[in-house]
């Protein structure tokens, strides 16, 4: 996820401190990757260094001084511009699991390979488990159920995967030791 057209994007709805725009991030993506507030000042920065954003004024009301941002017509703009880009598939596949099976037949009974997976889908059933009760829980809008069935069907996906691996894993285990 692109931090600084999020942030973008955030700041469409008109001017707001960097503290309103890590709030309001939390809230409107509650499953992402946290952003610390390091992160929001930084990209702030950056966004109004390439004229992106601009600073409207500071406030300070009793406390610290806080720096009002607001959205440029160039920031508009390129905010338009990335959200109809297409998103493109990745372009190589990674996936850590599949090597963690791989290095564990080459290790020699040091790892079991099906215990990696075992294992594994262990972890993705409590992670599975977690989003359902966060997404079906009191209070869960909408912004959190989307985000918790996307998290959803990335892990159900993962486990299809293992089930189809460790179907395949004496065939994965000869040619991996073969070669």
């Amino acid at each position: 996820m692109s931090t600084r057209h999020v942030l973008l994007g955030l700041l469409a709805g008109g001017p707001s401190h960097g503290y309103d725009l890590k709030r309001r991030y939390d809230d409107r993506f509650p499953q992402a990757r946290p952003l610390a507030y390091a992160q929001v000042y930084t990209t702030l920065q950056r966004l109004v260094r390439d004229g992106l954003a601009d600073v409207e004024g500071t406030e300070s009301d009793g406390g610290p001084e806080r720096t009002l941002y607001r959205s440029t017509a160039e920031g508009a703009s390129e905010l338009i511009r990335w959200a109809g880009e297409i998103t493109p598939p990745a372009p190589f596949v990674t996936n850590e699991i599949f090597a963690k099976v791989v290095v564990s037949i080459l290790v020699d009974d040091a790892v079991e390979p099906a215990a990696v997976l075992r294992e594994q889908r262990a972890a993705h059933m409590a992670r599975m488990r977690e989003l359902t009760a966060v997404k079906t829980g009191p209070g869960a809008d909408l912004t959190t159920v989307l985000s918790a069935d996307y998290a959803l069907a990335h892990l159900d996906a993962d486990l299809r995967w293992m089930n189809t691996t460790a179907a395949r894993l004496s065939t994965l285990t000869a040619e991996v030791t073969a070669a």
